[in-house]
């Protein structure tokens, strides 16, 4: 029977040795078997079970899931399944409503002078309903103008923001402190 070292499984399955350390530190793949140096060695049923993970995971389930359905190989748990297609169903609805609103934005810009769709307000709504408190935005305007000012005047301007304010805008994005590395 045929027999695996780490790195030709993780190989095998286009996966990190570290992924494969992780899963034997959780208990999700153990080798069946360790060389007198102390190497894993893996056997082809552990493999299998690696195919078994990776088609999960492929799936988008958590490691948690996973780990639930591999205890349950008899009779895997439906119910999780289930779950995470109506999670990837409400995903899809979601994408697919961004895709409308975006194709309405682009219709109507390609249409001529337009009103802007997203205004001033309703962005800084959006970007707060995201997570982003008012030191993530400043960072996120120095970030941009940093990078693209350009681009980013003309999404103030895309934003209905008169000209004078947008450059105003700039000038203080410029002055405020850019991200640093750990935050990129």
């Amino acid at each position: 029977m045929p027999t695996y070292t780490i790195s030709q499984l993780a190989r095998t399955f286009g996966l990190s040795r570290s992924a494969l350390l992780h899963y034997d530190r959780i208990g999700l793949l153990r080798a069946s078997q360790r060389t007198m140096a102390g190497y894993r060695i893996y056997s082809q049923k552990d493999r299998d079970r690696l195919a078994q993970i990776c088609l999960y995971r492929d799936a988008g389930l958590s490691l948690a899931d996973v780990r639930h359905l591999l205890a349950a190989q008899e009779r895997p748990d439906v119910k999780i399944l289930e779950k995470r297609l109506r999670a990837i169903g409400e995903q899809i609805l979601n994408l697919r409503n961004q895709q409308r609103i975006l194709t309405a934005m682009l219709t109507k810009m390609a249409s001529g002078p337009y009103e802007p769709v997203i205004d001033k307000t309703l962005w800084v709504k959006m970007l707060a309903a995201a997570g982003m408190d008012e030191a993530a935005m400043a960072r996120w305007h120095a970030e941009f103008e940093q990078l693209a000012p350009a681009a980013h005047y003309a999404l103030l301007r895309q934003l209905g923001i008169p000209e004078r304010e947008a450059r105003q805008i700039q000038a203080w994005a410029r002055r405020a402190p850019a991200p640093s590395s750990k935050e990129r």
